[in-house]
């Protein structure tokens, strides 16, 4: 009898599934100071991008340019998994970390290119990650999804709407959403002892 191993569940990896706003900053301040990332424009706007967007590893790989309006700050973000696509307003240090990768790259409809000038992929994605994860010196395992996760969290601990947050994450059923304001911790700051 052959006995394929199983991958442990993530709570017996990391307690949490999300990165706090200091770590997100500690993986950008990785890929800017640190001379072994080969792309680093690409690298980072892929991580800011990533997290103020919410955005799955499927939908930043295959990001396209005509998605981009640098001129009036605005991405449309399509998403996988049958969530709702939109389109969302750039912040400044947006527009030029996508400027600067479009500097790098100015060939290639992909906003987040491979080296080969096509869509980076999801296991490049996750490297990306990892090893800005390892560079910021965190005791756990970084991968892209956390920072989806960050941004729902970041939003819930602003306290921004259930049904914004839902919005901004392409959320079709609130029950995904819910999750980011039940373990917001700003929710409890009114109770006093």
């Amino acid at each position: 009898m052959v006995v394929t191993p199983t991958r442990l569940k993530n709570s017996e990896y990391r307690s949490r599934e999300y990165l706090t706003l200091d770590e997100v900053n500690a993986l950008l301040g990785a890929v800017q100071s640190s001379p072994s990332f080969r792309n680093p424009e690409r690298d980072y706007a892929l991580m800011l991008i990533a997290f103020r967007h919410g955005l799955r590893a499927s939908e930043a790989s295959s990001l396209k340019w005509d998605a981009v309006d640098l001129k009036n700050a605005t991405i449309y973000i399509n998403r996988s998994k049958k969530s709702d696509s939109g389109v969302h307003p750039l912040q400044p240090n947006e527009v030029e970390a996508l400027q600067a990768t479009r500097e790098a790259f100015p060939e290639g409809n992909y906003v987040f290119p491979s080296e080969r000038g096509t869509r980076i992929s999801e296991d490049a994605i996750a490297s990306v990650v990892e090893k800005a994860g390892k560079l910021a010196g965190f005791p756990f395992k970084a991968h892209p999804h956390q920072l989806r996760h960050a941004c729902g969290f970041y939003l819930a601990n602003k306290g921004y709407d259930t049904r914004m947050i839902q919005a901004w994450l392409g959320h079709r059923n609130i029950q995904h959403t819910v999750r980011y304001t039940q373990l917001a911790a700003g929710r409890f700051d009114s109770i006093k002892w």
